[in-house]
C-alpha cells in the first residue's frame, strides 16, 4: 500500500533552497549557500510547526538585523507574477515559514508586522500569525481587522473571521475572546453577507466555535439574523447551528424551520439483534404526522456505544431531512456498519440506538455486540 507523505516533508531542502534562491534575487547581498547549509543540518530532526519555527529563525539570523528592513525582502519575495522567481508548488502551504516570521520576531514593530500580514495573506495562511498580536495588542489589532473586514480582497477578509475564532484548530486559543465574544461578533456582523462562501464558510466555523462557550448569545444572534435572511446567510446559519442541533437543541431547530415534532414512531426494527463486530447493523422505523398541516422533520439516529466502565456515550449520526405531508406516513431504513475506527474503541455487550426527530428522542431499541 501506498503511503501519504507527511506534511513535515513538505518543508524541505528544496524549498529552503526556492526560498533562498528567491531572497538573493532581491537583496544579492544575502549568503544563499550559508542559509541553505545551516537550515537543512538539522531540517529533518524536527517536526512540522517546528520546521515553520526553524527556517523563520534562521532567517532572522541570515537577514539584515533591521527588522523592517528583513521583513520588507519577505513579502518582496512572495510576489512571481512578473516570472522572476520560479514557481514553488503547493506554495500557499509551503510559505508558512514567512508568517512564521513576523509573528516570532514582528510582536514590537506593530505596525509593520500587521502591514506586511496584510499582503502576505493572499499568499499563504496568516491566521495563526494574527493571534500573538490579538492576544499582546488587542485593541490595536481588532481595530485593524474592523478595518479589513471591508477589504475588496477576499482573503484579507477571511483572515478576519479566521484569525479571531476563540477554538481556532492548531493554533493557540484566545481566552479573552473564549470568555466575552462581543469584539469577534462586532467583526462578524461585516461578514455574514460576504459575496465570498469562502468567507462566510469561516464565519459559519467561527460562530459554531461561539456557540460551545455561549450558546445563548449564538442562539439570539442566529435569530436575528434569520430574520430576511436569504440562501447564502440561511446556508451560513445552518453551519453556524450545526454543533447544537446535534445536541438536540430545540431552539437552533426552530430557527432552522424545525419545531417541536408531532409525529408517532412505530414499528422500529433491528437486525441482526446478536451483531458480530465489523457487520452491518439494519434498522427501520415508520413516522406517521400527526398534524392537519406538513412537518419539517430532521431525522438523526443516536448510537449509544457501552464505555470501558458499563456506562454508555451517545454518539448523534445525520439520518435525513424531510417534509412529511398531513396524515402521511414514511418509512426509513439505513445500515450501520459498526468496525474499527481510530477515533472510538467498541466494547462488547448491550448497546442502544434511537430514533430522534427535530431534537427529540422518539423511541429506541438494544442490539448485541459481540467481539471474536
Amino acid at each position: 500500500m501506498a503511503e501519504f507523505p507527511l506534511l513535515k516533508d513538505m518543508i524541505d531542502w528544496l524549498l529552503v533552497k526556492q526560498i533562498a534562491d528567491r531572497i538573493a534575487v532581491v537583496h544579492p547581498a544575502f549568503d544563499r549557500d550559508g542559509f541553505v547549509r545551516s537550515v537543512t543540518a538539522e531540517l529533518e530532526n524536527r517536526e512540522l510547526k517546528q520546521r515553520f519555527a526553524w527556517v523563520a529563525d534562521k532567517l532572522r539570523e541570515y537577514l539584515p538585523a533591521d527588522y523592517p528592513t528583513a521583513l520588507a525582502i519577505l513579502v518582496d519575495i512572495l510576489d512571481d507574477a512578473d516570472g522572476r522567481f520560479d514557481p514553488i508548488a503547493d506554495a500557499g502551504f509551503r510559505l508558512l515559514p514567512i508568517p512564521t516570521f513576523v509573528y516570532r520576531h514582528g510582536l514590537d514593530h506593530f505596525e509593520e508586522s500587521l502591514d506586511a500580514i496584510y499582503v502576505i495573506t493572499r499568499y499563504t495562511s496568516c491566521e495563526g500569525a494574527i493571534r500573538p498580536f490579538i492576544i499582546h495588542q488587542p485593541g490595536a489589532t481588532l481595530a485593524r481587522l474592523q478595518q479589513w473586514a471591508l477589504d475588496e480582497n477576499e482573503h484579507v477578509r477571511r483572515l478576519v473571521s479566521e484569525g479571531s475564532r476563540p477554538r481556532l484548530p492548531w493554533w493557540p486559543q484566545l481566552t479573552d475572546l473564549i470568555a466575552d465574544p462581543a469584539p469577534t461578533l462586532a467583526l462578524l456582523e461585516h461578514l455574514k453577507d460576504d459575496p465570498s462562501l469562502y468567507v462566510r464558510r469561516s464565519v459559519a466555523n467561527h460562530l459554531n466555535d461561539i456557540g460551545k462557550d455561549h450558546p445563548e448569545r449564538l442562539l439570539a444572534r442566529m435569530e436575528a439574523w434569520s430574520i430576511g435572511a436569504g440562501d447564502e446567510r440561511l446556508w451560513l446559519i445552518n453551519h453556524a447551528l450545526r454543533t447544537l442541533v446535534k445536541r438536540g437543541d430545540q431552539r437552533a431547530l426552530a430557527i432552522l424551520g424545525y419545531g417541536s415534532p408531532a409525529v408517532e414512531l412505530s414499528d422500529l426494527k433491528l437486525a441482526p439483534s446478536v451483531l458480530p463486530f465489523g457487520e452491518e447493523l439494519e434498522f427501520s422505523f415508520r413516522l406517521s404526522n400527526l398534524e392537519d398541516e406538513p412537518q419539517n422533520l430532521m431525522i438523526d439516529f443516536v448510537a449509544h456505544f457501552l464505555k470501558a466502565n458499563g456506562s454508555t456515550a451517545p454518539k448523534v449520526f445525520k439520518l435525513k431531512k424531510m417534509r412529511l405531508p398531513s396524515g402521511e406516513t414514511a418509512t426509513i431504513s439505513r445500515r450501520f456498519a459498526i468496525r474499527p475506527i481510530s477515533t472510538r474503541k467498541y466494547y462488547p455487550g448491550r448497546q442502544r440506538l434511537e430514533i430522534q426527530v427535530n431534537g427529540c428522542v422518539l423511541g429506541g431499541a438494544e442490539f448485541e455486540l459481540v467481539m471474536d
